[in-house]
This record gives structure tokens, C-alpha cells and sequence, in this order.
């Protein structure tokens, strides 16, 4: 079935010294100066590979990490960041960006806590 759709386009116009329109690029937003920190990235990776999982979009861990290209002891180590409270993951995935050398939080300290598993409280 052929459903008809409409694309809109913002443009913007310039008049020059002749009178002629000319077409200009519209303006691009600006982007957040430093990058998200390696943490955050991480934590991200675990919540869509947990989900690749859940889905059955993939078998299993091992047919993950192969098509990751990673060792299934490393994505073991990501998807450890999972047992982590979901508050922390929260805090976590929005971190500031970092703009000189590395982030605060280091992933093999989050890993720790991580594999810290308290069921008496």
C-alpha cells in the first residue's frame, strides 16, 4: 500500500548586494564541548547488550561477545555495571562530559561495588 508522506525543510534565505536570494545552511546546533566519559559509555553498552539479551535478538553471551569482537570474560565485565542500584546506574549514564584527561570514575572502582552483592539489608 503506497502511503503518501511530506518531508519539511527549514531554509534560510540571504538577499545580497545584487538582490539575488541565495540559499544558506541552516543553523547547526551547538555541540557540548569535552566527551561523555568512558563510565557512561560503558553502562550504556551493558543496558543494550542486557537488552540484545532479554529480546533473544542474540543466543546468548558468548554469540554476543563474538559478534562484539570482544572475549566473553570482558563482556562479563561489562554487564557486570547491571548489578549496580538503578539510581547509581542513573548518576551513572549522566555524568558530566569530560574536557581534560580522564573521567573521575574509573570503571575497574564501579566494577568493585559492582560485584559487591548485599543481600542482608
Amino acid at each position: 500500500m503506497n502511503t503518501p508522506f511530506m518531508i519539511t525543510r527549514e531554509f534560510h534565505t540571504t538577499r545580497h548586494r545584487d538582490g539575488q536570494q541565495h540559499l544558506r545552511p541552516s543553523p547547526v546546533p551547538e555541540t557540548p564541548n569535552g566527551k561523555i566519559p568512558r563510565i557512561s559509555r560503558l553502562m550504556a553498552l551493558a543496558i543494550h547488550c542486557d537488552e540484545l539479551l532479554r529480546t533473544g535478538n542474540v543466543a546468548n553471551q558468548s554469540a554476543l561477545a563474538e559478534y562484539a569482537q570482544i572475549t566473553p570474560a570482558r563482556l562479563t565485565q561489562i554487564l557486570t555495571l547491571l548489578n549496580l542500584a538503578p539510581d547509581i546506574q542513573e548518576e551513572i549514564l549522566f555524568l558530566p562530559r569530560t574536557t581534560v584527561g580522564r573521567g573521575e570514575i574509573q570503571e575497574k572502582a564501579v566494577r568493585r561495588i559492582a560485584m559487591e552483592l548485599d543481600w542482608e539489608t
